[in-house]
């Protein structure tokens, strides 16, 4: 039977680093995870107590749409803390991790064949579900001068939206309350739908990240319960939408997910409670950012921005290969540290470039380090 052209999307290389690290490990290897955005910590205490005790007196059935009441106003809660935003829950919607929301937004804003400009480097799965969905991503250069922020001289004109992410999958770097303004009110003067990905809100290392909902509500935006809370695989996440637009993206979610799941909203809710613990992962996040800042020159790898949140440094390799995808490869099989290659992020120019993740605690990250330093040195004396 003939397949769906919609279909014919790409690969998440990073998953497949992950499988082929899986592998390694099978057969006995001892791996080192540099390659994939998922905290080693648990979810916050609270949330797993909340499920335990939940799940002796409800059925977990379905939750309405736009997932649980007391979920919305918290999230709501939470941006009245971290931003000074009054928002009203009827706002927010919950969502099946952020690749849930990704797909609402897209799906409620734009038609096929769509123009949305995606930063490159950028996370892969915008392009992806844009794809899928016969919209046309749009990729918008970045540079390095820039420290790979999207600045608006870079913005084409004809695009019917724009995709942002501060801080940024794969480099770290943030856009800071003046240049986010500037992207914003581009996308009005032109008409465009502004789109915002905040899933690494809480990890920063300097000043906080700067919410789109600070500075225009007509903003979509995005966020997780992955990164910051330590959740990846509860696949919860929410979306803050104008009012106009709700009832739209109700009638998608009920639609297209019924609700997100109700033990993940349950679990949600708690760990908003929990911050002080998840405050203790972020200090041992910026040790561990600490420890790449110096090592890394000192093994060759001084290309690159200094990230100022998330868990990410994305490196200039271009010294050292031109086919980012076979050199992780040898990395993983030589030194048994799995890191994801450039072309995930940037089809054009990621054929230098590696994204290392120090999503893993510091022993962890430690001892990939070293290892790679030895994976050089043994392949500069080989040369």
């Amino acid at each position: 039977m003939p397949t769906a052209s919609r279909a014919e999307i790409d690969a998440f290389i990073v998953m497949d680093v992950l499988e082929a690290a899986r592998k390694a490990e099978e057969a006995g290897r001892h791996i080192i995870h540099m390659e994939i955005g998922q905290p080693s910590s648990a979810a916050p205490a609270a949330a797993r107590r909340a499920v335990a005790e939940t799940l002796e007196s409800d059925a977990m059935g379905y939750t309405v749409a736009l997932g649980l009441p007391a979920l919305r106003q918290g999230i709501a809660d939470l941006c009245k803390r971290w931003y000074g935003v009054d928002l009203d829950p009827a706002r927010v919607v919950v969502t099946s991790g952020s690749s849930g929301a990704f797909v609402l937004a897209f799906t409620a804003l734009f038609d096929a064949g769509a123009k949305v400009g995606v930063t490159e480097p950028g996370y892969p799965s915008y392009r992806q579900i844009l794809k899928a969905l016969d919209c046309v991503p749009v990729g918008i250069p970045t540079r390095d001068a820039a420290r790979h922020v999207l600045e608006p001289v870079d913005v084409p004109e004809g695009l019917d939206g724009i995709m942002v992410a501060s801080p940024a999958n794969p480099t770290g770097t943030m856009l800071g309350h003046g240049q986010l303004a500037a992207l914003i009110r581009q996308a009005k003067s032109r008409g465009c739908a502004f789109i915002s990905d905040e899933i690494y809100h809480g990890l920063h290392y300097g000043d906080r990240a700067v919410s789109a909902l600070e500075i225009d509500q007509d903003a979509w935006v995005i966020n997780s319960f992955s990164k910051y809370f330590s959740m990846t695989g509860w696949r919860v996440g929410w979306m803050v939408v104008p009012e106009r637009d709700v009832r739209t993206v109700e009638r998608l979610a009920q639609n297209l997910f019924i609700c997100p799941p109700h033990v993940s909203q349950v679990a949600a809710l708690a760990a908003l409670s929990d911050i002080a613990g998840l405050e203790r992962h972020r200090e041992g996040y910026a040790a561990t950012r600490a420890l790449l800042l110096e090592r890394l020159p000192q093994m060759g790898f001084s290309r690159f921005a200094s990230p100022d949140g998330a868990f990410y440094v994305y490196v200039d390799v271009g010294h050292l290969t031109q086919d980012s995808r076979a050199f992780a490869a040898e990395i993983l099989e030589q030194a048994g540290v799995a890191v994801t290659p450039g072309l995930d992020f940037d089809p054009v120019r990621g054929h230098r470039t590696l994204r290392l993740s120090y999503a893993r605690d510091r022993a962890h990250i430690a001892e990939g380090l070293d290892r790679l330093a030895a994976f050089l040195s043994a392949r500069e004396a080989a040369a």
